[in-house]
């Protein structure tokens, strides 16, 4: 019998009321009684929040006086300075110690060692400071800032209501025919992406979304209101289009994956009805998808029918990637610098290998690859402990919801990552400090109940 089970046959009779029964184990009861040392201003989470929506709606491009504000790396910067001030005030510890950022200090630190070493030591040092340091930032800040099951509602309410313009705009542009440039030739066109940092060309459009997609999952299975699961359906269903629309290869399997994931884990549960009825929805739907849409999905297995090469040139490249790993296997060429490596294997293409795990192997060597691999099961396994955890607890409902909705997006970029140049970007850093957050809010929760168990 899984946790998962155990979960819901407690939950049966009870789940669905708008006032649950009083558990001394109720998340509510623990929220209102975290430790002293987990308050702190509210001011670096908000300022966070407003550095989530620059980067994923882009505001400063809709109203382009807002550009020379640089008004994300303001919202940063006050999240950072105001954090630090309330912390150094209060005496209180600057940041949580766990396998996620030990493992995360322990990679960039290894990215900096291998500096001297790269094939272009000025290059590294300048993606380091410029594009790296920004990643690692939101990483241990949102670890340590989202330390209640309120705030990570309300970042779960944040990220899918910040996805409706993005997967919204990706409708409007292949209905409007936006398509990218310089490929009139080419069949199927593919649209131009969202007009944000994480968005900017149909793959990573894609990506995002299906990261997003199942964070608009958990809070379907956990509203109550009817109003509000019809919203979040229409949010789900507008993700799944417009990953759809970006006709990303990479995207398809990701989603593939996702769908597949929620019927395995739902199969016993109450809400399998949803699963299956989604399932059904799907397959109804596959008349409707948009045209070359199966050819598209083709050139995955047959290589050649691709007739934008990038397929094969991806193909090529992961071999090219392999030789120079072989030949390199402790230092690589260095941080950022994977494009500029591979040059000299196979000439000047000047393209990054469309690869997350041998993008590490390539620039940090196989420690590089085997720290980031270490710390992606670390990100998977807290949240599966929340998850295990809290299955157990009949008033941790809803947090086993989020824990469940963050290990599918987690998942889900284990999935993407062989398709993607993303190594050091935000996809990966955001959600696995999401799953740092979360562990350490079950941790409390945990405290509270011991607590309150032994007053009573």
């Amino acid at each position: 019998m899984t946790s998962s089970y155990r979960l819901h046959r407690a939950h049966d009779e009870t789940w669905w009321r708008a006032t649950p029964p009083v558990d001394v184990r109720n998340l509510s009861d623990v929220t209102e009684s975290v430790p002293p040392s987990r308050d702190g201003s509210s001011i670096p989470f908000w300022a966070l929040m407003s550095f989530s929506f620059i980067l994923l709606v882009a505001p400063q491009e809709l109203f382009p006086s807002l550009a020379p504000l640089r008004i994300a790396l303001v919202a940063a910067s006050l999240a950072i300075i105001v954090y630090l001030s309330d912390r150094l005030v209060r005496r209180q510890r600057l940041t949580l110690l766990t396998r996620e950022i030990g493992l995360t200090a322990a990679l960039a630190g290894w990215a900096i060692m291998t500096i001297p070493l790269s094939v272009w030591p000025g290059g590294s040092v300048a993606f380091v400071l410029g594009f790296y340091l920004k990643s690692l930032a939101v990483f241990w800040l949102l670890s340590n800032v989202v330390d209640t099951s309120k705030r990570l509602y309300q970042v779960f309410w944040g990220l899918c209501l910040m996805a409706l313009p993005v997967a919204g705009t990706a409708v409007v542009h292949f209905l409007s025919a936006s398509f990218l440039p310089g490929l009139a030739a080419q069949f199927p066109k593919r649209i131009v992406g969202y007009d944000a940092p994480l968005t900017g060309n149909p793959n990573d459009l894609a990506l995002m979304l299906n990261m997003l997609i199942p964070l608009g999952v958990a809070l379907f299975l956990g509203a109550r209101r009817l109003a509000l699961r019809i919203m979040l359906l229409a949010v789900i269903a507008l993700d799944v289009l417009a990953v759809i629309l970006t006709f990303s290869r990479g995207g398809f399997l990701t989603l593939a994956t996702i769908g597949g994931i929620y019927l395995w884990k739902l199969r016993r549960r109450p809400e399998r009805v949803w699963a299956w009825t989604a399932l059904v929805l799907a397959i109804a739907c596959l008349p409707l998808l948009p045209s070359g849409y199966t050819d598209r999905l083709a050139t995955i297995t047959n290589l050649d029918s691709d007739v934008t090469r990038s397929a094969r040139l991806r193909w090529d490249d992961t071999f090219t990637a392999i030789r120079f790993v072989v030949a390199n296997p402790i230092v690589g060429g260095g941080v950022g610098m994977n494009a500029l490596a591979l040059n000299h294997e196979r000439g000047f293409g000047w393209s990054a290998i469309h690869n997350v795990y041998l993008e590490y192997a390539v620039e940090l060597g196989l420690p590089g690859f085997v720290l980031f691999v270490l710390l992606l099961g670390a990100s998977i396994k807290s949240v599966m402990e929340v998850h295990r955890g809290s299955a157990r607890v009949p008033g941790a409902r809803d947090l086993f919801l989020l824990a469940e909705g963050i290990q599918i997006s987690l998942v889900a970029f284990a999935v993407a990552a062989f398709f993607h140049p993303v190594a050091y970007h935000l996809y990966f850093y955001y959600f696995a400090a999401l799953a740092v957050a979360v562990r350490s809010v079950w941790a409390d929760h945990e405290r509270a109940a011991v607590s309150r168990d032994r007053q009573g």
